[in-house]
This record gives C-alpha cells, sequence and structure tokens, in this order.
C-alpha cells in the first residue's frame, strides 16, 4: 500500500493576531499528539502551501475565517483529499447544509459506535452543527452523541460529521480534542489559588498550598469510580483515549482510500506497558533507605529515587547506584520546609543534589507536596538548568488519586500562549497514587483498576512509595509487594523514570520516510531506538491474505515490523 501523505495546517497570522490579544492556541499541540503517535506529517503555516504540498490527508488545526481559506480547503477535498477539523470549519457551516451552534463548556461524548470505547468520554469545549432538515443528506454520516454538561445531559448533536465532497471527503469533529487533551494533561489555566475541593470531603485542595492538583479539569461527581471499601478515585483516561479516537480515525479514513499511514510502537519490541515506581526521600532517615533498598532486592525491581535536602549518607546513594536504581530530584518550594518557589532557589537545590549524589545529569524531578504554580514555570526551569523530566502531575489527596490529569502517558507539555504555545522540551511522567493501605491514602484495591486502564492504553502505572512509610508501616510494605506482584502478572514491565525518558526521546527521533512496494519500512533512526516496532495498517482484505502477522491497533489491523 501507499504511504499517505499527511499534513496540518496551523495558519500563522491567524495565530499571531491570537498570541497578540493573549490568547492561547492550544491547537498547537497536534505535533505533540502525531509525534507521540509517530506519525510522520508535514505542517503548513498558510492554505497557500496546500497546492504545491501533494498531500491525501489535510488536519485543519486553525484556518483563517476568509473565503480565500474556505475555498482552497473545499476544492482540496473535491479533488479527493481527506480534511479532518476538530471544532473549526465555521465559515465552511452553511455550504455543507448545517448550522453553527452555540459553543459549549464541558461535557460528555458517546463514541461507542464510532469506537471500542464504550464509556461516555468528557470533553472540554465542543462546537455542534446541526445539519439542516431541508438540506439532509442521507450521504452525510452523523457519528456519536454529545451530551451537555453530564454523561445523561441533553444531546447537543453527534460527535463527527462526515460530507463527501467530490472525490473527497470532510470529517468534522464538534469537539475541540487537540485543546481537550492539552486541556486535561495541564488545566486550562495557570494555578494561582486553591482548587475546588470534593464536595464529599474526600478531597480537599483547599489547603492555603498551590499545588498541581489545585488546577485540573475532571468533575468530582462524574468522573470518579469508587473501591469495595468506597476509596474514590478518577477512574478514566481521558486524554488518553481522546488521543485513540484521533488516531483511529485518521488510519480509518485512510485504509478506506487504499492508502497507510505507519505509526511507531510506543514501547520497543517484546514490552507492552511499563510500570514505574517512585520514592521521594522527605525525612532523609538513612534506616529507611536501608529497608527500601532491601525490600527492593526482594522484588527484583529497578526505581526512582527522588532526593530532598538534606538528603542520605553518602553511602546510601553509593548503594543505590550499585543496585542499579536512579537518583533523581525532589525540589523542596514549601515555605514551611524552608523551601520556596523561584529558579534561583530550584538552581540552589539543584546544584547541591549534584555535589550530594555525584550526578552530573538530572533525569527525573517530582517537586516536594506536588508544589506547583503558574503554567509552565517549573518546565522551563527545567529546560534551561538541564532537567529532562518532571514527575510532579500527580494527585495531593486520597480522594483524587488516580487519572487526575486524564493520562497515564508520557508527554511534552505544552506553554503558555506568551511563548507562542511552544512544546517544552521537557517529559512529563505523571503519577497515580501512593503509600496505600496507610489511611491517609487510597486503599490497595486502586492497583486493579489503575493496571487495567493503564494497559488498555500502553501507558505508564507510576506509583510512588517514599522511604519513610516502607520502613516503619508494614501494611504500606504489603501494598508495595501487590502492586509489583499484581503489574508483573498483567505483563508489564518495570523501568525507572530516566529509562522512560531515554527511550521516549530516542523514539521521538525516529521517522517514517516510506513504504516501499514491496512492503519495506524505510526510517530514519537519530535517536537509535533499538527494537523499534512499526505497525503498517492495511485494509481486512489484505490482512487476511497477508503472510505477515497482524494484530489490530486502534481498531485498524495493522503489520507488525520489528526494526
Amino acid at each position: 500500500m501507499k504511504m499517505a501523505r499527511l499534513g496540518v495546517l496551523l495558519d500563522q497570522k491567524t495565530a499571531d493576531n491570537r498570541w497578540k490579544y493573549g490568547i492561547n492556541v492550544f491547537e498547537n499541540y497536534y505535533k505533540e499528539i502525531l509525534a507521540h503517535a509517530g506519525i510522520p506529517f508535514q505542517s503548513l503555516d498558510h492554505v497557500n502551501q496546500l497546492e504545491e504540498s501533494s498531500l491525501d490527508i489535510l488536519i485543519v488545526a486553525l484556518e483563517a475565517d476568509d473565503e480565500q481559506t474556505a475555498s482552497s480547503i473545499w476544492k482540496f477535498a473535491e479533488s479527493g483529499g481527506v480534511v479532518v477539523s476538530y471544532g473549526g470549519l465555521s465559515r465552511m457551516a452553511k455550504k455543507l447544509g448545517c448550522t453553527l451552534r452555540q459553543t459549549a463548556a464541558a461535557g460528555y461524548a458517546d463514541v461507542s459506535d464510532m469506537s471500542k470505547i464504550s464509556e461516555k468520554l468528557r470533553y472540554l469545549k465542543v462546537t455542534p452543527w446541526k445539519v439542516s432538515e431541508v438540506d439532509t443528506s442521507k450521504s452525510v454520516q452523523a457519528s456519536g452523541a454529545l451530551h451537555h454538561n453530564q454523561p445523561t445531559g441533553n444531546v447537543l448533536g453527534p460527535v463527527k460529521l462526515s460530507f463527501p465532497i467530490g472525490k473527497g471527503s470532510i470529517e468534522r469533529f464538534a469537539v475541540h480534542l487537540i485543546e481537550s487533551i492539552a486541556g486535561f494533561q495541564q488545566g486550562t489555566q495557570p494555578v494561582l489559588k486553591d482548587g475546588i475541593s470534593a464536595p464529599d470531603g474526600t478531597g480537599d485542595i483547599i489547603d492555603d498550598v498551590l499545588k498541581a492538583d489545585d488546577g485540573f479539569e475532571m468533575d468530582w461527581e462524574w468522573d470518579r469510580g469508587a473501591t469495595d471499601k468506597g476509596t474514590p478515585y478518577f477512574s478514566t483516561p481521558y486524554a488518553d483515549l481522546w488521543r485513540e479516537v484521533c488516531i483511529s480515525h485518521l488510519l480509518k479514513v485512510t485504509v478506506a482510500r487504499g492508502l497507510t499511514l505507519p505509526f511507531l510502537g510506543y514501547w520497543p519490541e517484546g514490552i507492552s506497558q511499563v510500570a514505574m515506581i517512585s520514592h521521594d526521600s522527605d525525612l532523609n532517615e538513612d534506616t529507611n533507605a536501608e529497608t527500601t533498598l532491601d525490600v527492593l532486592e526482594q522484588a527484583q525491581v529497578k526505581t526512582t529515587w527522588c532526593m530532598i535536602e538534606p538528603g542520605y549518607s553518602p553511602y546510601i546513594y553509593e548503594r543505590v547506584k550499585r543496585d542499579g536504581h536512579e537518583l533523581a530530584f525532589h525540589y523542596n518550594a514549601m515555605s514551611n520546609d524552608n523551601g520556596q518557589w523561584g529558579e534561583e532557589e530550584f538552581l540552589r537545590q539543584k546544584q547541591w543534589f549534584h555535589d550530594a549524589t555525584g550526578i552530573e545529569v538530572v533525569s527525573s524531578n517530582k517537586n516536594h507536596i506536588t508544589r506547583y504554580e503558574g503554567w509552565g514555570e517549573l518546565y522551563e526551569w527545567c529546560e534551561t538548568h538541564g532537567v529532562l523530566s518532571d514527575q510532579t502531575r500527580g494527585p495531593s489527596k486520597k480522594g483524587n488519586v488516580g487519572f487526575i490529569f486524564g493520562t497515564c502517558q508520557p508527554y511534552f507539555p505544552i506553554a503558555w500562549w506568551n511563548q507562542q504555545n511552544r512544546i517544552y522540551d521537557l517529559l512529563e511522567i505523571g503519577f497515580l497514587t501512593q503509600d496505600m493501605d496507610m489511611g491517609k491514602w487510597a486503599d490497595s484495591d486502586v492497583i486493579d483498576p489503575f493496571l487495567t486502564q493503564v494497559k488498555r492504553v500502553q501507558g505508564v502505572a507510576h506509583f510512588l512509595f517514599h522511604q519513610y512509610h516502607l520502613h516503619y508501616k508494614e501494611e504500606v510494605r504489603a501494598a508495595f509487594f501487590t502492586c509489583v506482584n499484581k503489574a508483573k502478572e498483567n505483563g508489564f514491565t518495570f523501568w525507572t523514570g530516566k529509562q522512560i525518558n531515554d527511550w521516549v526521546r530516542a523514539r521521538r527521533k525516529v521517522t517514517i520516510k516510506e513504504v516501499t512496494a514491496g512492503g519495506q519500512i524505510v526510517i530514519d533512526n537519530k535517536g537509535d531506538a533499538a527494537s523499534l516496532v512499526v505497525w503498517v495498517p492495511v485494509a481486512d482484505d489484505q490482512a487476511n491474505d497477508s503472510t505477515e502477522r497482524w494484530e489490530e491497533k486502534f481498531g485498524v489491523k495493522c503489520v507488525k515490523k520489528v526494526l
């Protein structure tokens, strides 16, 4: 099959005009969504580039609101191209026989008729269209249903409308999908004050401490499940599932036109999903570290040790390194702990870490107490001073454990409008919960549902266990072994934060260049990623006739290539 040429239009002039007035262009996050999937694409910053691009599929991330743009997009579809939009194309509504409805805030989408996702997916913004009764054509296909405000709310319209245009089509999602993914992962506003606590008292985030979870976009009522013991948890990785809806749709429309759109496997051959355990040294008692090292040796797992000043005795660091664990940074911005929020203090503590541990490159950081404020200041400090990844985005209370940021995927965050919504060179690896079965935190019954959801999207199941509690609390040690054993039984491979960062960065330097007539994959592997998996989508009949092994990925049959 011929490899499809995918392009993304983000009109530069329109983006510049938004930035001029302090408006975010989160549509720019398409770069991260496609890069995360390992799908090759071209970027277009003006519709005039479309004619010379020879594209097969065009994602319209942000378009100019003028007739020239609308006309060029229409002609592209008419001549055989596929146009995909997530909440845009407003100027084209009337021509497509639709009326534009008012943009609505958060709600839930039923996508069960267009995917294998049975639960309703929360969205953050939607601009639905209504197809005119007079102009309704049997060839216009409507998929999914948008529910206002809550999963059983009034239906606002379909999730997606597909319009046949000449030899091609226009595929318009009403959901602002790209913005929703970014919003779940990072919130939609800077953290400037305490957030809203859970009505049932299980997540009291109003505590006069600014934290990552003071800016999240889940609903306390509709987005939590509960364990048999009654502990609530955020149950669904909405951002990851919306990624799947996005990628699945692209693959399906490609294959339907006799083309293929190859993409990279998330992990190297032999690994399906990853588990990670980190520890925060906090009170820095050597005995706690010794117990933890013994426990890890018994469990046969390598973990990430986030060190806070003043740290352990030197012999502890030597054993941590000798046993194959990662020494990482634990930045303290808590004023009652003699810390403060600021780049100068971040740098001072980081220098202490280098001096104390002898580690030259900081592969991982996690902020103490998940302390966080503003938008991307922490990420800028990490970029500037050579910290490669962060683990701060996680729960700070018993009642908000789980997928509070809608994801278990490692991802690169997006900047605020004042930096033109660039993508930070900093990998985020959030965590799900910490120190189970000690009363203050969740019970270990959350382990099974967490592992099930992470396995479903091939993400990272990141659990935090403090050395202090592993030493003093037998129930936490028992929960630790339960977590490790269940993860291994479910096919998880344990990696440290450094291993995850190194792999993701190497994988991101791989570009799929071509699929030859003989089915060979041509790639540019600048990161020297080893045991790389490439999936090549094929039509059902081709998969059945192929002698090569295939699996279903994103709802499409794909031939597996290991390079």
